[in-house]
């Protein structure tokens, strides 16, 4: 979204003022590089809530304790195809990306590669690693779960994190297949966003402390899972699988069970978060050559599908997320009020 209350800012630009902004805050220079990668993607392809706006967050969890400033990341294999990446509480950014890449050393070798990831902290847009995976030709699955602030079907209270699933896949000669999604209607950062730039939120995403569905972000106390009062027991589902990877597979920390990302005195004490990376190497199924040709070929079909009488074009997943970023390194990131001061622009 974008507000007249943000300002426009060149991207290469905010970028290095959120790296100098997590080095001045202690991190070291890898954790800075792999967080304001991730922070950059999110801010391009229009995840605002999870952009440029989390590195205030991020550096006040690093001078209270919660966030380890040089972690010391360690790989467990524990199979030929899994292991366990430790991230020493480190921002989970720098564990995510790293996880990758060992994925894609597995895949290379094994077809398929899973990691756990313990002892982690909030990563931002899981779709940043899942890209990061497509780029050099795998098909990859980024999840985590995150506490809870997401009621159940016809529930009344906070049980399940927004627990985001990502998946992309590499395209020849294009942009990666790419989605990326929260199973609540919306992520809690775009309640944040909505309240710092006092705007109404949509119909359907959110609920006030008594479950009952509201509009306004400053009375939103919990989120309403993907698919609203009709079908959202199809998102409280997905929620479980991301809390099926994350925490279950790797022994870390159930929604319920957080210290909440926001609020409360303590930010010293780490979070033990766990995510999970799934790396695929086509190679090892239909081949690489055959699989970037089959996807030529679904794509065409897909985005040359009939469209409805007044529907808009048809698209692929990513589709949307590409232009947006193409828009954006033109004309401009757009920042909210609160991030252009810490941030120094205002």
């Amino acid at each position: 979204m974008h507000s007249d209350k943000q300002i426009l800012v060149a991207a290469k630009d905010v970028e290095a003022r959120v790296r100098k902004a997590l080095v001045d805050a202690g991190a070291i220079a890898a954790a800075a590089d792999a967080t304001t990668r991730a922070l950059l993607h999110a801010s391009m392809v229009g995840i605002d809530s999870h952009g440029v706006r989390l590195t205030e967050h991020y550096c006040k969890m690093m001078a209270g304790g919660r966030i380890n400033k040089a972690p010391n990341i360690t790989l467990r294999r524990t199979a030929s195809s899994s292991a366990i990446l430790d991230a020493d509480n480190g921002l989970g950014h720098y564990s995510a990306y790293e996880a990758v890449k060992a994925g894609i050393e597995i895949a290379r070798e094994h077809g398929v590669a899973g990691i756990g990831i313990e002892h982690s902290s909030h990563l931002g847009a899981t779709g940043a690693y899942a890209i990061a995976g497509a780029e050099q030709g795998f098909v990859t699955f980024v999840t985590t779960n995150t506490d809870a602030m997401v009621a159940l079907y016809d529930g009344a209270q906070r049980f399940h994190g927004t627990n985001p699933l990502a998946f992309a896949a590499p395209v020849p000669n294009a942009r990666p297949w790419f989605l990326d999604m929260a199973t609540s209607s919306i992520p809690m950062n775009r309640v944040l966003l909505h309240r710092s730039l006092d705007e109404p939120l949509p119909p359907g995403v959110a609920a006030d402390q008594n479950g009952v569905e509201t509009t306004n972000p400053h009375e939103a106390e919990m989120l309403l899972p993907l698919g609203g009062a009709s079908y959202g027991f199809k998102g409280a589902g997905l929620a479980g699988v991301a809390t099926l990877f994350s925490a279950l597979l790797t022994g870390t920390t159930l929604d319920p069970n957080f210290i909440p990302m926001y609020g409360g005195d303590d930010i010293s004490t780490p979070r033990n978060m766990g995510h999970f990376v799934m790396v695929i190497d086509p190679a090892k199924f239909v081949g690489a050559q055959a699989f970037g040709q089959a996807m030529l070929t679904y794509l065409s079909a897909l985005r040359g599908a009939p469209a409805r009488e007044g529907g808009g074009q048809i698209m692929a997943p990513g589709d949307r997320e590409w232009a947006e970023a193409a828009h954006r390194a033109e004309h401009g990131v757009p920042i909210d009020p609160d991030t252009a001061v810490f941030l120094g622009y205002a």
